[in-house]
């Protein structure tokens, strides 16, 4: 939640710059007007600087129920623009929603805060104690290698799952807001997606191989499969390498539903994606079947895997596109486009791409079992 990744990135900045302003923000928000996203910044950062936490409140463009709202009260002295936090409001039934567009006091709660690193660790140390010592040890555990810093996972994971607000703004003394009109959409739903979208004659928006006849208001996306729809009103269909998702685009805020059946129900598309990223790169799979799977592996430029070997799997790697080295057994084999190596069960292997550009790579993978827990690490650039 957005609490400990606020505390750890602000003791990561402490390090080097402790009242340095941080500007937090969700990663799904877009924002239109940049020219007005900067003057809001501007006034943020001055109460920031006189030790307010400011966070942006928009102005409501409809009465909408899937946002928190704030109730803005006066302008905060030495800070034009920036008015005092009275209260942070739950999200709304319509009716609420509705009066809160009409009287004009309320504001969208975009979850975007300013603030210096001071600030912040001095509030997180009153309010919420135990979240920043939690969060500190996993810190102080930390792994770096390239620009990654890996916390340290038993530790984060003990951190209290609570947001920001709930932690600190709705206690703190120091609460402010901007109200701003910044063209700002929180694009957290499918239904925010289409309103951000770019819309043919019929209201629709597509993105990727799609085909429409006699439809109107729908999102239609796809990542690689054709998508074709017919006679549809207001409506969401996603399509991506590992399931479909369609639905009114009314409902785009109970996806969260559905996901949670998923998640009871144990199937993985509810967590993980086919492409997973690792520090060398990511991997994807393509094919499983009885006793094989075919992967798509990439290795940036530079990175190796770690040095491992396998008990119930052997592996086909065929390159391509890039340069391999493969260390197989004690010996070193250079892999060019449309060359392959086999991997006999059991052996002590690892792959490098020493050229200049990405590695691309097709596994292989015949074995009894092929969970991705059937890896021995004895070497390892990243630490894992």
């Amino acid at each position: 939640n957005s609490a400990p990744a606020i505390a750890a990135a602000a003791l990561l900045v402490a390090e080097q710059s402790p009242e340095a302003v941080l500007w937090i923000m969700a990663a799904d928000a877009a924002i239109a007007d940049l020219p007005a996203l900067h003057d809001a910044l501007g006034k943020a950062v001055v109460a920031a600087r006189a030790g307010q936490i400011v966070t942006f409140g928009m102005r409501p463009t409809a009465p909408e129920t899937g946002y928190g709202y704030i109730e803005a009260g006066s302008e905060l002295p030495g800070a034009p623009g920036v008015r005092k936090l009275d209260r942070f409001i739950e999200k709304p039934d319509a009716a609420r929603a509705a009066d809160f567009v009409r009287g004009g006091q309320h504001l969208w709660n975009s979850g975007m805060f300013v603030a210096t690193v001071a600030t912040l660790l001095g509030e997180l140390r009153q309010f919420c104690p135990e979240l920043l010592e939690v969060v500190g040890r996993a810190m102080a555990e930390a792994k770096r290698d390239l620009d990654f810093v890996r916390l340290g996972a038993a530790a984060f994971a003990a951190a209290p799952a609570i947001s920001i607000d709930y932690a600190v703004m709705e206690k703190t003394r120091l609460a402010a807001v901007v109200p701003a009109s910044i063209g700002w959409s929180d694009v957290g739903s499918w239904a925010a997606l289409w309103e951000a979208g770019a819309k043919d004659a019929r209201g629709n928006v597509a993105v990727g191989p799609v085909a429409m006849v006699d439809s109107e208001g729908c999102l239609i996306r796809s990542e690689g499969t054709l998508t074709g729809v017919v006679g549809l009103r207001d409506m969401v269909v996603v399509t991506t390498d590992d399931a479909v998702l369609v639905m009114p685009r009314d409902r785009a805020q109970d996806v969260k539903q559905l996901v949670d059946q998923l998640r009871r129900e144990g199937r993985k598309e509810a967590t993980e994606h086919r492409r997973i990223y690792r520090p060398w790169g990511n991997y994807e799979g393509l094919i499983l079947g009885d006793r094989f799977q075919v992967k798509r592996i990439q290795v940036r430029p530079g990175q190796k895997l770690s040095l491992q070997k396998h008990f119930h799997r052997a592996e086909h790697w065929v390159v391509v596109n890039g340069t391999a080295i493969v260390h197989r057994d004690g010996e070193n084999i250079l892999l060019r486009e449309n060359e392959s190596v086999y991997l006999p069960l059991g052996c002590v292997h690892r792959l490098e791409n020493p050229g200049m550009i990405p590695l691309t790579l097709i596994e292989v993978q015949v074995g009894a079992y092929l969970g991705e827990d059937d890896i021995v690490r004895l070497e390892d650039t990243y630490g894992r």
